[in-house]
């Protein structure tokens, strides 16, 4: 009996469990940072930031002096120059030497300072590409979020519909049966039950479609349960809805991160040109050499006549080597001339694809902001269709009870009531989202503002 009791309290506290599960909420701001935290083709943009970050660092420490040092150990057999002697020897001879070297470039056509500009403006673009990436994620969310919002409407419109129809079911029933209605109306609104359930069906495999489609965005488990709510957030799409065409293409120049990436990437190109460029031209280096060496030719004795090695090495073999290094370019292939014509391509359809791009801004902006109107209107038109709808529901079904119309004209009451409910929450869930991508083609649209 103690063990049934267990097993029972455990399937107990498995059913709460899910259930506690199946409670959970996400908002639409906890969606967006879970997208945020999760999307993997932003943390691969913020992982190739990193490299680029790093050839920064790079391409801005080329322009300080190379300097290594060098050193030597070992024993020549054989015949070999004895400086402490002045001699050529056979035999053994052990060796120590060291060398410190540097060497700077002083000028080759300017290469070494546009590759600095160059990972320069890589490093913007890619900031660039992070923030669009952001608001790519923001816009998919917001989309899927809402989509999922509206099935939810959806659904509580299905049932509502569902409890209307079975009321007028019953009553219609109790009619049939004091002989003030005919059997076919009966039939008629069983059907109209039956229909209603299977519009209620089908609206919640909808919604838990979406919702699946909805976790596959967020990168979660698309079998988890969570519910969803109306998000309580402020943007500025009102206020940039009022602005003048002119005025938006102007706050879209200054903010598209997609178009300030693409102009960045016009400057590598630029400065990938004129790096190139410089391979024609000669290259003037600075270098310094200062080294020292000791030696001992084995099987000699060291008395006081023989060198030590901090005399050979501090003091006698000490050189120093330093000067100037010039070259000029003459012949290599035309390998210069094939890089030179390949990157001034790459500048020349780098500045089309910023063309490109500020057209594509361009046409966002109007149809983001000419949707957002239509927007608008539509939902004040689609609120005042549902206010009549509603209205001329209630009164045809006073009519109906008091059998002062009939079926036919009650059930298309009906049938315009529901679809105004839905096309009222299709169009307050379209303004909703319109009014985050007219921030999106604007450029604006950033997480703080949907908290």
């Amino acid at each position: 009996m103690l063990r049934v009791t267990s097993i029972f309290s455990l399937i107990c506290l498995s059913f709460s469990a899910f259930a506690q599960e199946a409670e959970r909420t996400l908002t639409f701001s906890e969606a967006v940072k879970i997208a945020l935290e999760n999307n993997i083709n932003l943390k691969q943009t913020q992982n190739n930031l990193e490299a680029d970050q790093s050839s920064k660092v790079s391409s801005i420490a080329n322009m300080a002096p190379n300097v290594s040092i060098s050193g030597n150990l070992g024993r020549r057999d054989g015949n070999s120059f004895n400086q402490n002697e002045g001699r050529v020897i056979n035999g053994q001879l052990d060796f120590v030497s060291g060398t410190l070297n540097a060497n700077m470039t002083l000028y080759n056509g300017l290469n070494q300072f546009n590759s600095v500009k160059q990972t320069d403006a890589q490093v913007d673009a890619r900031m660039h590409q992070i923030k669009r990436s952001k608001q790519d994620v923001i816009r998919n969310v917001a989309s899927q979020y809402l989509l999922c919002l509206l099935d939810v409407e959806f659904v509580k419109i299905s049932e509502q519909n569902l409890e209307v129809q079975r009321r007028q079911y019953d009553q219609i029933t109790s009619q049939v049966e004091e002989g003030a209605l005919a059997k076919v109306d009966q039939v008629n609104q069983d059907y109209l039950v039956k229909n209603a359930e299977l519009a209620k069906l089908r609206a919640e495999i909808t919604l838990r479609n979406d919702k699946t489609a909805l976790a596959t965005i967020l990168q979660i488990d698309p079998s988890s349960n969570f519910s969803i709510q109306d998000p309580d957030f402020e943007v500025n799409g009102l206020e940039l809805a009022s602005y003048e065409l002119d005025e938006l293409y102007s706050l879209a120049a200054e903010n598209r991160s997609d178009l300030l990436q693409t102009e960045k990437l016009e400057m590598v190109s630029k400065y990938q040109f004129k790096s190139n460029q410089g391979n024609y031209q000669p290259t003037l280096s600075a270098f310094f050499q200062y080294g020292s060496a000791y030696n001992q030719i084995v099987g000699v004795r060291r008395d006081s006549l023989y060198r030590s090695f901090d005399q050979q090495f501090r003091s006698d073999n000490i050189q120093k080597t330093y000067g100037l290094s010039l070259s000029i370019p003459i012949l290599n292939g035309f390998n210069s001339r094939n890089q030179t014509v390949r990157s001034r391509i790459a500048y020349e359809n780098a500045k089309l694809d910023t063309e490109s791009t500020r057209l594509v801004v361009k046409s966002n902006v109007i149809n983001a902001h000419n949707s957002y109107r239509d927007a608008s209107l539509n939902y004040e038109a689609s609120k005042a269709q549902l206010e009549a709808a509603q209205l001329s529901f209630e009164l045809e079904s006073e009519r109906f009870g008091l059998g002062a119309s009939d079926l036919v004209t009650y059930t298309q009451a009906s049938r315009n009531f529901i679809n105004a409910q839905a096309t009222f929450a299709q169009a307050k869930f379209t303004l909703l989202f319109q009014d985050i991508l007219l921030q999106y083609a604007i450029g604006t649209l950033k997480f703080e503002d949907i908290q």
